[in-house]
Parts: structure tokens; sequence; C-alpha cells
């Protein structure tokens, strides 16, 4: 089974179906449609399993609403790219390529 990672707070978000999409850089998994996945926490401990509703590929800059929506929100665009720089130790801008999954529990 594939297992995706979520840093704090966000499987409390996920759990509480406030968070139901999640944004990958550089997805060396190939999650796509019908997928299930492994929730775990950053220590591969599973909260949660999860099936692939759909996906998306585009770039930061190029988010659209429906991209956002059952993600957490980031007051800007910049505070958008510093967390996800955190998250892949690296230099997040607007062209970088990320890939969009909506999820559902099970």
């Amino acid at each position: 089974m594939k297992q995706l990672r979520f840093a704090e707070p966000l499987p409390k978000l996920v759990l509480g179906g406030q968070k139901d999409t999640t944004w990958r850089i550089n997805d060396d998994k190939e999650i796509s449609v019908g997928d299930q996945l492994s929730l775990c926490y950053n220590d591969r401990r599973e909260f949660a399993k999860a099936e692939v509703l759909w996906v998306k590929e585009t770039t930061f800059e190029n988010l659209s609403n429906e991209d956002k929506e059952g993600h957490e929100k980031f007051s800007s665009d910049e505070e958008m790219l510093q967390t996800y720089s955190g998250y892949y130790n690296m230099k997040v801008e607007p062209k970088t390529k990320i890939k969009i999954i909506k999820f559902k529990l099970l």
C-alpha cells in the first residue's frame, strides 16, 4: 500500500474532516485515482487509510480554488512557498510542479 506522511498538526485536520486534499512535489509513488493509501505521521505510524478520488498536476502559481479546497489555508503565497520549502528542504518557487491529490477516508 502506498504511504503518505503528514507533519503535525495535519493528521488532526484529516481525521476531523477539514483536510481531504494534499499537495506533493516529486511524486515518486506515482499516486493515481483508485489507489488505497496508508496515511501516516512523520514517524510512519499509520493514522488512517484513504482512497484517491482524483489527481491533477500543476504548478504553485496555477493552483485553482478547486485545488485549494480541502487543503489547509495559508495567509499568503509567500507563506505557502516557505512552508513547502521547509517540507521538502528545497527552494519552492511559483513555477515548481506539484501533484494535487484528493482523497476520502476509508
